[in-house]
């Protein structure tokens, strides 16, 4: 039983390593850049659509939904980066049905990369929506005292982000393993079918606190109205 797909160890050449992580990362990659490239290869703009466009179409509508009510004003802006978190978490937790497969987010590098990814996507949003005056300001907000505390806040999310998603994928793993070695037959199939529900929710729940930290970072603060003088 190998507790993270580190320890899979395809190839070595000093201190270079090719294990699991890196090649089921880069093949959950390419299956979704042919995937995508396949499924919209026909999409039609015209009034007659097909069975399959219609329900795609029905995906992307929920999701954008979805964004849009955490906070995000403008969801199709966002969906491309927030969809691509969600698909590659949730086709590493499907594709265990496969023998000899590894799920990468069971790695806490892959995890900590999502994690990064969305660390960076959070700054990058704001400074796009509210301008580097408007971001910035809002780490001094209410007041100068809690600039520390805002970047710490920053920090301690990520980690968190990372740390959540490697920590249920992996002890899924665990439960599955020790399972096969005292019940071979019956729990441990129960129990695969139990993790893909769990890396579903897991998927699902990553991309929820991404979509809650960027709708913070875009969002603008409105003045309070002043009162109307009274005579």
């Amino acid at each position: 039983m190998h507790l993270s797909p580190d320890a899979i160890i395809f190839w070595q050449h000093g201190f270079l390593k090719l294990n699991a992580t890196i090649v089921f990362t880069w093949g959950l990659m390419l299956v979704l850049a042919v995937g995508s490239k396949l499924i919209t290869r026909r999409l039609s703009t015209g009034l007659k659509r097909s069975r399959w466009q219609n329900l795609l179409e029905i995906v992307v509508t929920l999701t954008e939904k979805q964004i849009e009510e955490v906070g995000l004003r403008h969801p199709k802006k966002y969906l491309p980066f927030l969809g691509t978190l969600f698909l590659f978490v949730a086709l590493a937790a499907l594709c265990t049905v496969f023998p000899g497969y590894e799920p990468p987010t069971g790695s806490l590098s892959t995890t900590a990369a999502l994690a990064l990814c969305v660390f960076v996507a959070v700054p990058l949003f704001g400074i796009v929506e509210r301008g580097w005056g408007g971001y910035l300001k809002s780490y001094v907000q209410p007041t100068f005292i809690m600039l520390p505390f805002n970047i710490i806040s920053e920090l301690s999310r990520t980690l968190a982000l990372a740390v959540r998603l490697f920590g249920n994928m992996m002890s899924g793993t665990m439960i599955i393993g020790i399972l096969l070695t005292i019940t071979p037959f019956i729990f441990p199939i129960v129990m695969k079918a139990l993790g893909l529900l769990t890396g579903m929710v897991q998927a699902y729940i990553f991309f929820i606190l991404a979509t809650v930290y960027i709708a913070a970072a875009t969002r603008v603060r409105k003045p309070k109205p002043e009162p109307e003088p009274t005579h």
